[in-house]
């Protein structure tokens, strides 16, 4: 008889479920290891005999130093096996968990890094390893498969189906009462994934060497915070080789810039109104370039130099030499001490986005075509967390482009307890989790309404929680205006 196909929505509560829970409940066995000094035959014998793709290098003190699995083994020769130490071909300073972190983030981790093993610690020592076939349970739309799927296909067209298949991933994650901080970063790491995907198939049309590059991800994209509705924010840093001037490079680039901004809008990534684009001969810059530009915003009070600022500022290398992105970060990060008018003029118009609250606590709706007595959670919820811990990150010269990271990072500097700190992130998945609802609920999502939401739809709860969050909004709000005196 034919196996009965589960429906995917319990194959999906099942996968949620496995992610909800710690490390520690995931592990069945006790970690399979070798020693530093054993050979490569020895550590592939141990892995046979047990039935396992990997075994953790351990020190003589039993902490892990690296793993050896089967990828390690294929570059191995013949003749090694007896005369090489396992040291010396396998993975160094493995990544590694603690016991009591979520599966979830094993999974984040996995995905993140493409590798199949995290390790599992507690207090540094080994107590197990958590793969790749441990997280994931699903025969189709789960997301190790969706990353194996998106890492094989060979054009577009089908890059296009696996980015529905995210949306619809998306939506039932959603449904399922996931959390908002976990949605977003799997929505994220799935998009980055198939726009790298998206770079390397058009990269096979075009013929240009001696230039290094990196594609760069702006605004959520760049914070790791995307959610249903999200349209393109992207650039290019490059360095020319062999006496080429930027203005030729640029040529060069452009047309390739150009075919990926369009084949990641067939995919369900809308191009950019305001042209924050690859492909917009502005943000295809040289390295020196960007400095220019990015110094040139410090100095720079008018709106669309902060407005600019505010979105590139997030930016996060998603393909090509990111080192590039790090060095460029280091830069602009050097000087800010050398420029507290930005920092307050950012502030400033930060606090132009005051959450909708009202003198009495009641909500402060607006009314337009398609979402009449509305509130729109984007700008009046989430906007005063991600500038106030962007402002925060670089005042302080945080390397982080996350919000939470951000905050999380900030936390000291800002004079914050942990207890303080941790309501306003909390605050801030409440607002998300209310957007990605209200993204998942609507069958025809537009620009317009995606972001809005009649409080008076909201149940008693609901309501109680977005003020509450709303609150602490401006509470941060007014932590900043004292912070630059406005």
């Amino acid at each position: 008889m034919p196996q009965e196909k589960i429906p995917i929505e319990r194959r999906l509560a099942g996968e949620q479920q496995t992610l909800a829970q710690p490390l520690r409940a995931l592990i069945r066995n006790e970690p399979v290891v070798c020693r530093e000094n054993q050979t490569v035959r020895e550590a592939v014998a141990i892995m046979h005999a047990h039935g396992v793709g990997s075994v953790v290098v351990v020190d003589a003190v039993s902490r892990p130093v690296g793993i050896f699995t089967e990828r390690d083994l294929v570059s191995t020769t013949a003749r090694d096996l007896n005369t090489r130490s396992v040291a010396e071909v396998m993975t160094s300073v493995p990544l590694a968990l603690p016991a009591h972190a979520f599966a979830y983030e094993a999974a984040l981790t996995m995905i993140g890094n493409r590798i199949r093993h995290v390790l599992v610690t507690d207090d540094a020592s080994l107590i197990g390893v958590v793969s790749e076939r441990d997280l994931f349970s699903l025969q189709r739309l789960g997301l190790g498969e969706l990353t194996t799927e998106i890492r094989l296909a060979g054009e577009v067209g089908i890059l296009e189906n696996l980015a529905a298949e995210i949306r619809k991933l998306t939506r039932l994650l959603v449904e399922q009462g996931v959390a908002a901080g976990q949605v977003t970063l799997f929505v994220s790491v799935l998009n980055d994934r198939l726009c790298q995907r998206v770079i390397e198939v058009v990269r096979k049309r075009y013929q240009w060497e001696q230039i290094s590059w990196c594609w760069l991800g702006f605004g959520s994209e760049g914070r790791l915070e995307q959610t249903f509705s999200t349209d393109q924010d992207n650039g290019i840093m490059f360095t020319a080789h062999g006496g080429a001037s930027p203005a030729e490079v640029r040529t060069r680039l452009l047309p390739f810039a150009r075919a990926v901004n369009e084949a990641l809008d067939a995919c369900g990534f809308p191009l950019c109104k305001g042209n924050v684009m690859a492909s917009n001969p502005e943000l295809c810059l040289s390295v020196d370039e960007w400095k220019a530009r990015m110094g040139g915003w410090l100095v720079n009070s008018e709106p669309k130099a902060l407005l600019d600022a505010s979105i590139c500022f997030d930016f996060r290398a998603l393909y090509g030499d990111a080192t590039m992105a790090t060095t460029l970060r280091e830069w602009v990060l050097a000087r800010m001490p050398a420029h507290p008018a930005f920092l307050r003029q950012m502030a400033e118009n930060t606090l132009q986005g005051r959450p909708a609250l009202g003198m009495l606590r009641d909500f402060v709706t607006e009314d337009t075509p398609n979402a009449p007595h509305s509130i729109n959670l984007k700008l009046y919820g989430v906007r005063p967390f991600v500038d106030a811990a962007r402002i925060y990150a670089l005042a302080l010269a945080l390397p982080q482009t996350n919000t939470v990271e951000r905050l999380r990072a900030a936390r000291a500097g800002t004079g914050m307890s942990a207890v303080e700190m941790e309501a306003m992130i909390d605050a801030f998945f409440a607002i998300q989790r209310l957007r990605l609802r209200n993204q998942a609920s609507q069958k025809d999502l537009t620009e317009e309404t995606a972001n809005r939401i009649d409080p008076d739809r909201l149940n008693e709860m609901d309501r109680h929680i977005l003020k509450e969050s709303f609150r602490l909004a401006r509470k941060l709000q007014q932590r900043l205006a004292l912070d630059y005196q406005l």
